[in-house]
């Protein structure tokens, strides 16, 4: 069987959230309040369309999306950009879709003005291979804000200038 070519979507469906809900689950990463935000901001994009400020990036082999990403403008600011969600279905990953998404993400990003990429995650055990990969693909720790989360869990925002 030929694997099918990767396919990008931008165009949010009311389905998504949906879609939204089972990646962020497959990742065991995230717990059940940060699966329904994730959800939230699909329902805000359908609800508000582009005015919502939020962007969104699918990532399809067919008509199945394996990878999503959701980001978008900083307020107040100038370029800078958030990436508020990244996930890959827990089958996907090690393959090298997570570094597709954000790439692409980046393209975008950069299509539409954007200087630079935020990156909010947690000090948290579980998020090291997280961090790692923001490093490997050229992110920068910029500040780490201390018990941000909880006592002991701190906030570690990475920075990318993009070209």
């Amino acid at each position: 069987m030929v694997e099918q070519p990767l396919v990008w979507r931008d165009e949010v469906r009311p389905g998504d959230a949906e879609i939204v809900r089972r990646l962020c689950e497959s990742t065991g990463f995230f717990s059940a309040e940060e699966v329904d935000m994730a959800v939230e901001l699909v329902e805000e994009r359908i609800a508000k369309g582009a005015a919502s400020g939020y962007h969104f990036l699918f990532a399809q082999y067919g008509e199945t999306a394996h990878g999503y990403a959701c980001y978008g403008p900083i307020p107040g600011t100038e370029s800078s950009w958030d990436l508020y969600w990244i996930a890959v279905e827990e089958e996907k990953r090690g393959h090298g879709l997570g570094r597709k998404v954000q790439a692409e993400v980046e393209r975008r990003t950069a299509l539409l003005g954007g200087k630079r990429v935020y990156i909010w995650t947690s000090s948290r055990d579980q998020y090291h291979p997280t961090r790692r990969f923001y490093e490997r693909l050229g992110y920068t720790r910029e500040a780490t804000l201390r018990d941000y989360y909880k006592p002991g869990e701190h906030l570690i925002i990475y920075m990318k200038p993009l070209p």
